[in-house]
């Protein structure tokens, strides 16, 4: 593919519904689905409750603090641009509101990486693409 670009794996496809989470992102923050029948919090965004199945679900900025509670070192990847970014680290953290999240972590040696450990959301921003949550210690 001469002159094409390669696809990207790594990019969100936001829709009408979830916009806010990715313009918030843009703007630094986390947004969560949080259930105004049952007053559980839940990720990934849907338009209805997980728990309840209520569908009366408002948007909720998040904390940003999360502690891990999974991870793996990412040594190949053959999808674009992953490929450019091992090793890197995939991981699942604790949301303080509650919800587990698949991320990456970043800003951290893996000889420092502990279950239980706290963590912040920072945003990885490249030119032009959606701005996406990641975390750091």
């Amino acid at each position: 593919m001469t002159g094409a670009a390669a696809a990207r794996f790594d990019l969100p496809e936001p829709d009408a519904f979830t916009r806010p989470y990715w313009d918030a992102a843009a703007r630094g923050q986390l947004l969560l689905r949080r259930c105004r029948t049952c007053g559980r919090n839940h990720h990934y965004p849907r338009e209805f409750c997980p728990h309840c199945w209520s569908e009366d679900v408002v948007w909720q900025p998040a904390s940003g603090r999360a502690m891990l509670y999974t991870w793996s070192v990412v040594h190949r990847n053959d999808l674009p641009p992953f490929g450019s970014r091992v090793p890197y680290v995939a991981a699942v953290v604790d949301l303080a509101e509650g919800p587990r999240m698949m991320t990456e972590i970043v800003e951290c040696p893996e000889s420092a990486l502990a279950i239980g450990m706290a963590l912040r959301v920072t945003f990885r921003r490249e030119e032009g693409q959606e701005a996406v949550p990641v975390f750091r210690p």
